[in-house]
């Protein structure tokens, strides 16, 4: 159940869904015509209103260092004071600065895994190899809490990453359990809880009386929930003394002003971020109804992706981009070759997913 991590070495750069447009000019694809699968985010596209927000900037001013009307309006969103909110260039670029702001040499890390390969990434960069605590396929991808946390006990590291619901697995894990990971975390070091995808969980509890907690830490993405990703646009809650130190790490206008502008648009509209988690919640239920049909082997969890276990995942994605236009996650960086992740679009591009699958599997 826990190994060292080796997923991703100093320098190396960590695999990502999205489409990679080096790899769509070598096989001679254009990106426009390409429908994605492979990233995880409100399949709706971003709220109206958000490009209006961006041409309004005045672009020969420097950003906001402070992001405070973005704060204020989460603050105000969540019930918050804004000195308990950090934004960051995306929750990725947050993960970093914890890293940087909790460890250096002689310092220790753990992740539940298989996760997000930025935690790698980010304790890389300082170099730390962290320790991982894995989940098997045979267990249904769940941790044994119990022994999770009797090893972060004895380890006492200085962080620990839990994405919940995590990716690409899409376990979610209740309130007590959190908090018996925190508990055991607590008194050495920082637990980073990341709800990326927190939004499109459907029986969610609030994670926010964890802030409670000195050493907690909840990240979170509105490039997920509002559809963003090309702005980066993320934030993290935490201890005001948290979010001080990790700030210190920060560089300056890390969030730029078309980022900041579109975050402040999106949290008018929470109307959209629902109308995007019923559409998710229709393509999941299809998408799990076909995939059973056609007799793959599928994970159901929490978040808007599923898991579809499909032979040769590297094969069957390529098939499905050459052939069809269609760009699904090859889970092979997570340790899981056979798996396809696919993320929830609406309903018509998910029926032409289902379509191209089974043409994809029938012809071996």
């Amino acid at each position: 159940m826990v190994k060292a991590g080796d997923k991703v070495e100093q320098g190396a750069q960590p695999v990502h869904g999205g489409l990679n447009l080096a790899e769509l000019r070598r096989l001679g694809l254009d990106h426009r015509a390409i429908l994605d699968f492979s990233s995880n985010i409100n399949p709706l596209g971003a709220p109206p209103g958000v490009m209006d927000a961006i041409s309004s900037v005045n672009i020969a001013s420097y950003p906001d260092t402070e992001c405070l009307e973005l704060r204020e309006a989460l603050g105000d969103l969540l019930g918050l004071a804004p000195e308990l909110i950090l934004a960051g260039n995306g929750s990725t670029e947050l993960i970093h600065l914890l890293a940087r702001a909790f460890l250096g040499e002689g310092d220790s890390a753990v992740i539940f895994g298989p996760t997000f390969g930025e935690y790698w990434a980010a304790c890389a960069v300082q170099g730390i190899e962290p320790l991982e605590i894995i989940a098997r396929e045979a267990d249904g991808f769940r941790w044994d809490i119990a022994e999770a946390c009797r090893t972060i006990e004895d380890l006492k590291p200085s962080i620990v990453f839990l994405c919940n619901p995590n990716n690409p697995t899409g376990l979610y894990l209740n309130e007590e359990e959190v908090r018996q990971v925190a508990k055991a975390t607590s008194a050495n070091g920082v637990l980073v809880l990341d709800e990326a995808y927190v939004a499109f969980v459907d029986e969610v509890w609030d994670a926010q009386p964890l802030l409670e907690i000195p050493n907690v830490v909840l990240l979170r993405s509105m490039t997920k929930d509002y559809a963003v990703t090309g702005l980066r646009l993320g934030y993290m809650l935490a201890s005001p003394e948290l979010i001080v130190r990790v700030k210190t790490q920060q560089c300056s206008w890390s969030v730029n002003a078309a980022a900041q502008a579109a975050g402040v648009m999106c949290l008018r509209q929470p109307e959209h971020l629902e109308q995007g988690q019923e559409a998710v919640r229709l393509g999941k239920t299809y998408l799990a109804a076909e995939l059973d049909r056609l007799g793959l082997k599928t994970r159901i969890g929490a978040a808007n992706f599923l898991l579809a276990s499909v032979g040769d995942a590297a094969d069957v994605r390529l098939k499905l981009l050459v052939d069809h236009g269609m760009c699904a996650r090859d889970c092979a960086s997570f340790g899981l070759p056979s798996y396809i992740r696919i993320g929830v679009r609406k309903m018509e591009d998910c029926q032409r997913l289902v379509a191209a699958l089974d043409e994809v599997l029938s012809n071996g």
